[in-house]
This record gives C-alpha cells, structure tokens and sequence, in this order.
C-alpha cells in the first residue's frame, strides 16, 4: 500500500480492465495509492475493481442490472455519470481522494470526466482520451480537467500506449504529490469577467479593489471563462461577483462560438453571493474567420475583430430578448445585486462613431430591463456613461465593495 494520497480510477472494466489495471500499477510504483472504479454495464469486468459497478450505481439508486440488460448505451452512459459524479464528491468531502484519473473513449470520458467536474477547482483531474482535440468543452466544463490525447485507441497496452498511460499514471502523481503552494488566503476574493472591448473599464475596477485589499480573479468571457468563474461560485470559493461582460448570453441566444450556456448568470444569485453586474459586449455576437459566419446572418452588421474573430452586431429584437432574460434570472438572486446600464453604450465598439453604435438596439435592451426587472430584489443603476469610463469602473467597483462589507457586519 502507498502513501497518504490516494486517487479514483473511474473506468468502464468492460472494456478497459487492462488500461485501467496498467493505470493502478504505475500509480503505485509513483507512491500514490489508487481505487478502482468500475463504471462499465455491458459486460463482465475484466479486472479487480476496488469499488464496484453496483457500488457505483448505489450512490444515485442506479441498478446496474437493468442498465446492461437494457442495451441503451446512452442511457447507460448518462446513468453512470452521475452516479461516478456523486462517488467522486463523496469520497473527496471524506478526504479519502486526492485526484482523479481515466483513460478510454467517448463514454468512458463522458462518465470520468463528469466525476472530475463534480471536484472543486484545484484538485488534480486527468483525462486520457481519443476525444482529446476539437471541442472538448463539455469534457472540461467549468474546472481544471487535463485532457491528454492517448495518440492510439485505448485499447491494450502496446509500444505507444504504455508509455502514454506510464506518463499519465507519473503526471497524476506528481499532482497529488505536490505541497500546496503558500499564497495569502487572507484576501477575500471577488472574480470580474472581461473582454477585448470592455478591458478598461475592468481593469479600473480590479485596480480599485485591489487598492482596497481584494484578490481580484479575472475571467475572459469566452464561455469556458463564465463557466469557470460560476463554478468557484459554486464551490463557495468567492466573496463577491463583479460581471461587467455577461456577452455570453448573446451566444446562447443568437447561436455564437462563445456560449457559457443557458445557466450563465445564476450562480452568484442562487448562492447568495454579492453581484454587481453590467451589460458588457451584449452588443455582439462571437464567430469565428469571415467565412465560418452561417449564411442566414452574412447580410447582418459584421466586424473582423482579428481574422480568426468576427463579431455580429445584436439586434433590438435580440438586445429586447437579452434584457428579459438577464431580468428574470437577476430577479431570483437570494443576495445583493445591483444592475450597472451604461447609457453611453457597451463595449469599446458601441460609442459614438464606432462600428456597433446603435442606440436603437441599446434602448431596446434598456427597456426590457427597466421593465423586467423586480425592483425589490434589484438596485437597478442608470449612469451617463460609456462602460469603458473610468467613473462607471469606479461606482461598480464602490458598490461591490459596499455590499461585503455590509456582509461583514451582519
């Protein structure tokens, strides 16, 4: 038996007993102790879990039995991954893992990885994969998941594949091995969301709450940003939510490169934190070169950010559609929240002369917020500014800093 540190091999043993068994092995040899898993349904296993299938499945009432007898490998699969997701979290609130590892295909990384998810942010999880290139985003989700390509098929252990998991097995363990690094945890943290055209006004507001004894984690908007920053959220691991960019709710609705999805915006309100939170390049839509635009919105009001980014203006139709939608969901919000509107436009390319100026679709997205949104719940805060000005920076930067501090005193 190895040390103190222990990681969770969640595998299909129908299938992969030999990788995942390989897998255990050399974990052992690096000093980490490992429990197998076993996730698979459509056949025996082919290998000694430590934990098994029907284990698996009690932690969410799956039966097992009538998953393989079944046939309905999606099914199968779905069941499976919730099920190795609640195993994952309950064995880590035990203290009992320290990371997780896998390797396989497309269902064995579907299960795993939603067990990796089910981890705070920080806590080592690796994944080998055939799925490991392309859109890996629903793999990785809003947390830290290493995704290492396995080069050939999971399937048994030869000249490349051996020296692929051997890597995998030492890199995990050099993880969970590793001390923590010091950093001061006195600070409170508070995230803020940013993009290209709305840089001047976040960095203000960083600036000023760092000034005020704030660590201030910063977000790119491009929709693993916002599920990133909303799941510290939900991993209780943050004071405060400055989200000046919410642009990923265009991409969701319109049908962008850069959804967060349907969820964005929820977070900080379901778990109470404080938000402040602004319109941030709800002027645009995300595609990428010129020439990935769909068709159906070619004849629209394009702009070549860079030649790998091309932007869409919104419509008042869709800005119209975007104020409800921030409306209703800032509305459920349990905490403090306050909505910052910029009157003098949204992003760096929606002023006056600029290639986005349009106050008909601002208006639009104005009204429906103004109309949408529970007063009693929301302070809603109209400034004549543009959202890159340095006093519209500085109020969001006051009023969050006002809500933890009334936090503080409670």
């Amino acid at each position: 038996m190895s040390g103190d540190r222990t990681v969770l091999l969640v595998g299909t043993l129908d299938t992969k007993g030999d990788e995942l068994e390989f897998l255990r092995d050399r974990l052992r040899l690096a000093g980490v102790d490992a429990l197998l898993a076993d996730v698979g349904t459509q056949g025996p296993p082919r290998g000694r879990p430590d934990i098994t299938r029907e284990e698996v499945g009690a932690e969410t009432g799956v039966d097992v039995a009538a998953l393989g007898a079944a046939g309905d490998r999606g099914a199968a699969i779905a069941a499976m991954a919730g099920a190795a997701a609640a195993l994952a979290r309950r064995l880590y609130d035990e203290g009992r893992i320290h990371g997780v590892l896998s390797a396989g295909g497309s269902g064995n990384t579907a299960i795993a990885t939603a067990a990796m998810q089910a981890l705070p942010v920080g806590v080592p999880k690796l994944m080998v994969s055939t799925m490991a290139a392309g859109d890996t985003s629903d793999y990785v989700g809003g947390v830290d998941v290493t995704m290492m390509p396995s080069v050939t098929d999971v399937a048994g252990i030869n000249s490349i594949s051996a020296r692929i998991l051997a890597n995998a097995a030492a890199a995990m363990a050099g993880m969970v091995l590793a001390p923590t690094p010091e950093v001061d945890g006195g600070r409170p943290v508070v995230t803020a969301t940013m993009f290209g055209v709305t840089t001047p006004c976040v960095t203000r507001a960083r600036e000023a709450l760092e000034e005020r004894g704030y660590e201030v984690l910063v977000f790119h908007a491009t929709g693993t940003g916002g599920k990133a920053m909303e799941a510290l959220v939900d991993g209780g691991l943050v004071q405060g939510v400055l989200d000046v960019t919410t642009t990923e709710l265009c991409d969701d609705l319109v049908g962008g490169v850069l959804s967060a999805g349907p969820a964005r915006l929820e977070a900080a309100g379901r778990a109470g934190v404080p938000q402040v939170v602004s319109l941030g390049a709800l002027d645009m839509v995300n595609f990428g070169a010129r020439d990935t635009v769909p068709p159906e919105f070619r004849d629209r009001n394009l702009y070549e950010h860079n030649p790998a980014v091309t932007l869409m203006r919104t419509t008042p139709e869709e800005c119209a559609e975007l104020g409800r939608r921030i409306a209703a969901k800032l509305s459920l919000a349990t905490g403090p929240v306050s909505l910052f509107v910029p009157l003098r436009g949204v992003s760096m390319i929606d002023a006056d002369g600029q290639p986005f100026h349009d106050p008909g679709a601002d208006a639009a997205l104005f009204k429906a917020l103004r109309e949408g949104l529970d007063g009693s719940r929301v302070e809603l805060i109209e400034l004549d500014h543009h959202i890159n000005d340095e006093e519209f920076a500085t109020a969001m930067a006051d009023t969050l800093d006002e809500y933890i501090e009334a936090g503080r005193d409670r």
